[in-house]
């Protein structure tokens, strides 16, 4: 019982010191102070308008309401013992009330802000979870990591775009890049999300989803609209089909450790401009044996400059830090990608990477702990990766 008023009490006391304006008192009394040693009068009273107006950045009407009477109430005691004529401090106490209630109103407004901004973070973070569901560190066969960095401050979503569902047709993934940003290019990509997951579901052929995709963009997009996309599928064990539509080549990772970019053969244009080229994407087979990766990614990774203009080299990076754990080689390449680019991001960076893992350890990851013997086995060592020129 006594424990738990000690700790309402740490409570109450943690709330008031949150609530309690002390910086803006601490520049009422040091104004306060001033005058007593100077004895200055007008000099230094004037000052004490900075306690309110400080007040307004950091409390609410109520802190600024009490550091205007507590000035308000040490100016008239000092203007008195000072001597001040009753004019002049009449005058300098109306200025002190006006600048209090201007203050108050100030902070109200902020309050508001705040909790406007408050509602629509709150909005966006819903609307990243329906449009940018959150992916499971497994589906189906892959092991799967996901880094995601809107380009805004403030934003949760942006005009990057990714999915990986389970489908009745093997595991299907997509990552794609809308051309532009702000509130048009989110509903491009939900536009192209959607699609592709119903899509997904109902096509046999790989192709076709593309081809559903291209046919609703070709309705929904203006004239100077397109979204650059890489849509894989893995219809059976040891078999990964890509189709390319003028996107960034995904990196593959072999088990040996090897790095190759997956070129398209045949090059194709974004999604939403094959009627003005009249080059339909093609499909490309590759072979995905146990402990091969897959990395797809958008242009704001390899596009983010450091301080001399220089471009993120992401092959490089992946062959420092590639692993056996997606999640782990991703949090290193996100990383050192914001230590590149000094923090910030200039435009969305989003990274997909999937890897099928040996035979051994999915039995032992579907079996549960001890599957692989008695006590802990020792993780297979990471093989070097050697980048492709």
């Amino acid at each position: 019982m006594a424990g738990a008023r000690a700790s309402a009490r740490r409570r109450a006391v943690a709330q008031l010191a949150v609530g309690t304006p002390v910086l803006p008192v601490l520049v009422v009394a040091l104004v306060v102070s001033a005058d007593l040693a100077g004895g200055a009068g007008m000099i230094w009273l004037p000052l004490l308008v900075a306690g309110p107006a400080l007040a307004a950045t950091t409390n609410g009407p109520r802190g600024v309401l009490g550091v205007g009477f507590l000035a308000a109430a040490l100016g008239v005691t000092l203007g008195i013992r000072d001597g001040v004529p009753g004019r002049e401090l009449i005058a300098g106490l109306a200025a002190l009330v006006a600048v209090t209630l201007a203050s108050g109103l100030a902070s109200a407004l902020r309050g508001r802000r705040e909790r406007v901004l408050a509602a629509v973070r709150s909005v966006a973070e819903t609307a990243q979870h329906a449009l940018l569901r959150p992916v499971p560190s497994t589906v189906g066969p892959f092991q799967v990591a996901v880094r995601y960095s809107a380009a805004a401050a403030e934003a949760r979503i942006g005009g990057d775009l990714y999915a990986l569902i389970p489908t009745p047709h093997g595991v299907r993934l997509i990552v794609g890049d809308v051309r532009g940003k702000g509130l048009p290019a989110v509903g491009t990509a939900a536009l192209v999300l959607g699609v592709f997951r119903e899509a997904a579901h109902d096509e046999a052929d790989l192709l076709a989803v593309v081809d559903r995709i291209e046919r609703s963009l070709a309705r929904n997009l203006g004239h100077d609209d397109f979204v650059t996309a890489v849509v894989a599928g893995y219809p059976r064990a040891g078999h990964l089909e890509v189709v390319n539509c003028g996107h960034n080549p995904p990196l593959l990772v072999s088990a040996s450790g090897s790095i190759s970019a997956v070129e398209p053969a045949h090059p194709a244009p974004p999604l939403g401009l094959r009627a003005l080229t009249g080059h339909a994407p093609a499909l490309q087979v590759l072979p995905f044996a146990d402990g091969d990766q897959l990395l797809l990614y958008t242009d704001g990774v390899t596009e983010a400059r450091d301080g001399g203009r220089a471009f993120y080299p992401l092959a490089q990076g992946l062959e420092r830090h590639v692993s056996h754990e997606p999640s782990h080689t991703l949090g290193a390449l996100h990383d050192e990608l914001l230590a590149h680019v000094g923090g910030r991001l200039h435009d969305d960076a989003a990274l997909l990477l999937i890897r099928k893992p040996t035979a051994r350890l999915a039995e032992a990851e579907s079996s549960g702990p001890g599957a692989l013997g008695p006590g802990p086995a020792a993780p297979a060592p990471v093989p070097e990766a050697k980048c492709c020129p």
